[in-house]
């Protein structure tokens, strides 16, 4: 078995990649914010605490489905934006279950994905229980106005959590910049033979490697 991490910035793609690799691969996927809004429309927030209450919960639920699948012996596939405060977990469960991990980490240029996450974030198709801090759901008739952090403040609070570096086990990088260069095609096969090396070589304690470096990253998935 290998258990497969989508981590990277927000706004970076991973979502997409995560299910396009999944029925490339036919494993299962679990997403953080799948459990979040679950959450959200079960049981709701009023405050921005209770709010990040339901995030660890969520958190917390992803890592239960990972030790469901590595007790089965099978693979599987997380997607999150994975922090520092979340590397204590996820090393001690692959370490308990001896199970090798493949993170594949999505990074690019800091005003573009800037500018998709405030696009992200605006647009009416996006779940109101990760865009408001006060209430959710919000009362009958009425919207609580969201703020933005400008993008300073973003890509600070980006970089203190970790979301841009966090790996665990073999590490492959894709710059997510541009999307219309990205082909998560091949990108999927790629990730499948990586994954296959990784079963292959076996549980070890956490070892980096950077498989290529972004130039030929670029080459190897269009991203010119």
């Amino acid at each position: 078995m290998v258990g497969i991490l989508i981590a990277g910035v927000p706004a970076g793609g991973k979502s997409s990649f995560a299910a396009v690799l999944a029925q490339k691969m036919a494993l299962p996927l679990f997403s953080k914010d799948d459990f979040k809004e679950l959450l959200f429309d079960s049981v709701g927030f009023r405050s921005r605490a209770e709010k990040q209450a339901l995030g660890k919960g969520s958190f917390n639920i992803l890592c239960a489905c990972a030790e469901t699948e590595m007790r089965a012996g099978r693979s599987f596939i997380l997607e999150n934006n994975f922090e520092e405060t979340s590397r204590p977990a996820v090393e001690r469960l692959f370490s308990q279950y001896r199970c090798p991990a493949l993170t594949v980490l999505f990074t690019g240029d800091p005003s573009v994905v800037y500018a998709r996450f405030l696009a992200r974030d605006q647009s009416p198709s996006r779940h109101r229980g990760h865009v408001v801090n006060t209430v959710y759901p919000e009362p009958p008739g009425e919207k609580t106005a969201p703020s933005w952090p400008d993008e300073q403040t973003f890509w600070a609070s980006v970089q203190a959590r970790g979301m841009d570096r966090f790996a665990y086990g073999q590490l492959l990088r894709v710059d997510c910049t541009d999307f219309s260069k990205v082909d998560f095609t091949a990108l999927a096969v790629r990730v499948e033979e990586l994954a296959a090396e990784t079963e292959k070589a076996g549980w070890r304690p956490e070892i980096f490697f950077q498989n290529t470096t972004k130039s030929s990253l670029q080459s190897h998935f269009n991203m010119i």
